[in-house]
């Protein structure tokens, strides 16, 4: 039986990792444009596919927090309308990061994290070019599947499923409790998916553990921040970072 162990890292990568798990705790506290940063960090480190097997039990973990902090608010009708199409998109990338190469993988993710950057970057610039998006059931379903499919191939489907929740005029603390249940409930149902590609594993699960407290340190860092800096700007400087990585991803430098 192999031995289990922590990854052998420079302690500049280490830093980027503990880094990186305090951005996804402050991310589960409201700061939105923070997630796609942990997601392109730990794909440079632990290689684009590995990654998304290391990410998820740590979304899970800050999913449990969120939904403790904010679950009296949640709007079911909409977490069970929204959770077959994206359970289907779930499949659909299941199916095909079965067949992508490591090689292959890394424009795959670097191009669905530039995507959800720029369309993240256009709903806090110019919301108003979301306020006649239609709210027909296609549209809806589109979404979802466009979700479930980027949040099983890059763990990165946040700014979708916040965008359907604004156009549909969900209040604040609904649109939190909202997509806190629906998270929980996703990332749960990718559990085996990612298992059965061999994404996680005890080697993983220890990594996780060890940087839980950073994750706990992140969110009470975001409850405290959110009161104090702006979020439009906090974002656009994490969304730019996000972007810049992402085209190293895609091999555009």
């Amino acid at each position: 039986m192999p031995e289990l162990g922590l990854p052998e890292l420079t302690s500049s990568k280490w830093l980027l990792v503990l880094l990186s798990s305090f951005g996804l705790g402050v991310a589960k506290s409201g700061f939105a444009g923070v997630g796609l940063f942990h997601v392109v960090v730990f794909a440079f480190l632990f290689g684009a596919k590995p990654s998304t097997g290391i990410v998820l039990p740590m979304l899970i973990f800050g999913d449990v927090c969120a939904v403790l902090a904010f679950r009296q608010h949640a709007r079911w009708e909409y977490v069970r309308s929204m959770s077959l199409p994206t359970a289907l998109g779930v499949v659909i990338g299941w199916a095909l990061m079965n067949s992508l190469s490591e090689s292959a993988y890394k424009p795959v993710i670097g191009s669905i994290i530039l995507g959800l950057a720029a369309m993240q970057t256009a709903r806090m610039w110019r919301p108003n070019w979301f306020e006649h998006v239609p709210h027909a059931a296609w549209f809806a379903w589109s979404l979802c599947l466009i979700a479930g499919f980027s949040t099983m191939l890059a763990n990165a489907a946040g700014g979708i499923i916040a965008l359907y929740l604004v156009t549909v005029a969900m209040p604040k603390l609904e649109l939190v409790g909202t997509t806190a249940w629906f998270f929980l409930l996703l990332n749960l149902f990718k559990v085996p998916f990612s298992a059965q590609l061999g994404l996680i594993g005890l080697d993983t699960l220890l990594l996780n553990a060890v940087l839980t407290p950073m994750i706990v340190l992140g969110l009470l860092a975001g409850r405290w921040l959110i009161h104090r800096i702006p979020q439009r700007q906090f974002d656009s400087l994490v969304l730019l970072l996000s972007s810049v990585a992402a085209l190293r991803l895609i091999g555009v430098f």
